[in-house]
């Protein structure tokens, strides 16, 4: 599960107001997301493999990518930046840095371990949310259960990851019949302090935005993630990730292929016509 690679999305899906269910309780409510972290978790070893586009926007350029999932990580294809097509110049420049990927073995290397590395992390940050946070629920939204969260004082965050990540606060919503997150929404609420504030500081009131959707009847594919964070590394050096990437149009693949099998596929036909995105999707928070 690429939790932290994303695309389009319905924002109205989650915004009707709260049913007349019976609230649940902060056990039950803790007790839904150890059981969504679970599936999540164990779903993702016996996930299939897919083909999508990826339009990234940042604040100097939107980029869009095609992009196929192998055994040895995603391999993706620049198409369009800015809304144009890639001129003459430029796709010869993409064809080249994808033959180097696949003529040289350490860059493979380096590109699976890249790629292993973010799996875990994403594993890592699924698994503080059953006790990092405090749970209250905020009823049922179109067949998902809407929960708010605060951080949870008694948790000990002893990485840099946990503390960041527990400095947050948010809502999500979990699919009331399947037990899988949906959506998950978080604010810094205070600065976040690296070595005691001599090495870095993330300021208070940045926020991210992941959703995802059911792309066949076990699979779950991230369709938006949005990262809005400030601040400064040593030296006050001043850092910035404002980011906006949105998914869709995915088409399953075959499994297990590698990166060469990843890269023929992907240059045999294009997700043309109306599984392209538009080239200037708004952005809200």
């Amino acid at each position: 599960m690429r939790v932290f690679f994303a695309t389009a999305v319905i924002l109205g899906l989650m915004q009707a107001p709260p049913s007349n269910a019976q609230q649940m309780s902060p056990a039950a409510a803790s007790q839904l997301v150890h059981e969504v972290v679970y599936n999540e978790l164990h779903d993702h070893d016996r996930h299939g493999y897919w083909r999508y586009w990826i339009e990234r926007h940042t604040p100097k350029e939107t980029l869009l990518n095609e992009q196929i999932e192998t055994a040895d990580g995603p391999i993706a294809r620049l198409s369009q930046t800015n809304g144009h097509p890639l001129d003459a110049v430029s796709r010869e420049q993409e064809q080249e840095r994808l033959n180097h990927l696949l003529a040289s073995p350490s860059d493979q290397a380096r590109h699976r371990q890249e790629y292993f590395d973010d799996e875990k992390r994403i594993g890592r940050i699924l698994k503080l949310l059953p006790d990092a946070f405090l749970y209250e629920d905020a009823g049922e939204e179109n067949g998902c259960r809407h929960l708010r969260f605060h951080p949870n004082p008694a948790y000990p965050a002893r990485t840099i990851e946990a503390r960041v990540f527990h400095a947050m606060s948010g809502e999500l919503w979990v699919t009331a019949r399947s037990k899988h997150l949906a959506r998950l929404d978080g604010h810094l609420e205070e600065n976040v302090d690296v070595g005691y504030g001599i090495l870095g500081r993330l300021y208070k009131g940045g926020w991210f935005r992941l959703q995802r959707t059911q792309v066949n009847a076990t699979d779950w594919k991230t369709e938006r993630l949005e990262v809005h964070m400030n601040g400064r590394a040593m030296l006050f050096k001043t850092i910035a990730r404002e980011t906006s990437e949105f998914r869709g149009g995915f088409i399953p693949v075959p499994g297990g292929m590698n990166l060469s099998q990843g890269l023929t596929l992907l240059g045999q036909n294009s997700l043309t016509g109306s599984a392209l995105p538009p080239v200037t999707m708004s952005v809200h928070r």
